[in-house]
């Protein structure tokens, strides 16, 4: 996974990081403050929330359907749940669903607890598993 994540510039710049337990793959995106999209509360940026999920949700999807190039995505949504604070992120994507072409995705981000999510994203993403 973390091969995977190395390929994507972005999750280089963020400084994400794979932690593999079993079957279950975390990413981790440990706080910088070049994370701070509102210094007044301080809460993370939006933007970096919704990158480090759909990058999950990407190297999940090419992890479980190797291709030559990275799953392209089609539609990506996210929620935003609750502010996230000036802590290390974890997040965790599972395939709903997935065709020959389209594999549909959730994944969730938090903080300290779990069951407490900052962030959702829904995504679908193009498979490129044609040589």
């Amino acid at each position: 996974m973390t091969d995977i994540l190395n390929r994507m510039p972005y999750a280089r710049f963020l400084g994400l990081q794979t932690l593999v337990s079993g079957d279950e793959v975390t990413v981790i995106m440990p706080f910088d403050d070049k994370l701070i999209g509102n210094p007044m509360l301080p809460a993370l940026h939006g933007g970096s929330t919704a990158a480090l999920l759909e990058m999950t949700a990407m190297a999940q999807v090419a992890l479980s359907f190797p291709g030559p190039r990275l799953p392209r995505p089609i539609n990506v949504t996210v929620a935003y749940l609750r502010t996230g604070r000036p802590i290390d992120v974890f997040a965790r994507a599972r395939i709903s669903r997935a065709g020959r072409r389209v594999a549909h995705v959730h994944a969730e981000a938090w903080q300290e607890e779990r069951q407490h999510p900052i962030a959702s994203l829904t995504a679908h993403f193009l498979l490129d598993n044609q040589d």
